[in-house]
């Protein structure tokens, strides 16, 4: 009974997961993207946060003292200027990242993944916000960076393919 149990609740959880990765909206979204370039080309790219402003088209600027690592933290620059800071939160070498810019009551978080498959690299660019006004700031944000996610993918990799 306990093993049904635990296989049903394991079965719901996986597949409000999968339904949520499924799902788009302004408040959650990603994008995943394909090449040829190595993994380790894409971390490189990922992880030079002063060119980060060569490839994200709605960077000005973007600053980190100290190397990438969990606990880093950074500043960016908007377009309009608007000036925000962000800490890496969650960092596994050469796979994947979270950095999170707090927001007032609220907080915008990406994550930024790789994986290798059939020799291809495919590299998954995710933006979520949360907190009790991350509905007004998916509502004010969100379509601006959906929009913007594939063509900053696609110029990560033009970078990566040279």
């Amino acid at each position: 009974m306990r093993q049904l149990l635990f296989t049903c609740l394991l079965t719901i959880i996986t597949a409000n997961g999968m339904a949520q990765l499924k799902e788009q909206s302004n408040k959650h979204f990603s994008n995943t993207e394909e090449t040829t370039a190595r993994p380790e080309t894409i971390w490189k790219i990922w992880t030079d946060v002063s060119g980060w402003k060569n490839w994200d088209i709605g960077l000005k600027n973007a600053t980190m003292e100290d190397s990438f690592h969990l606990g880093t933290i950074g500043k960016i620059t908007s377009l309009e200027g608007r000036k925000s800071k962000f800490k890496v939160v969650a960092f596994e070498a050469n796979k994947s990242y979270t950095f999170k810019t707090k927001l007032p009551l609220g907080a915008l978080y990406v994550k930024r993944t790789l994986r290798v498959e059939n020799d291809l690299t495919y590299f998954t660019h995710e933006v979520w916000f949360k907190g009790f006004t991350s509905g007004i700031f998916a509502k004010k944000f969100g379509p601006k960076f959906r929009e913007m996610l594939p063509r900053v993918m696609a110029n990560i990799k033009t970078i990566a393919e040279k």
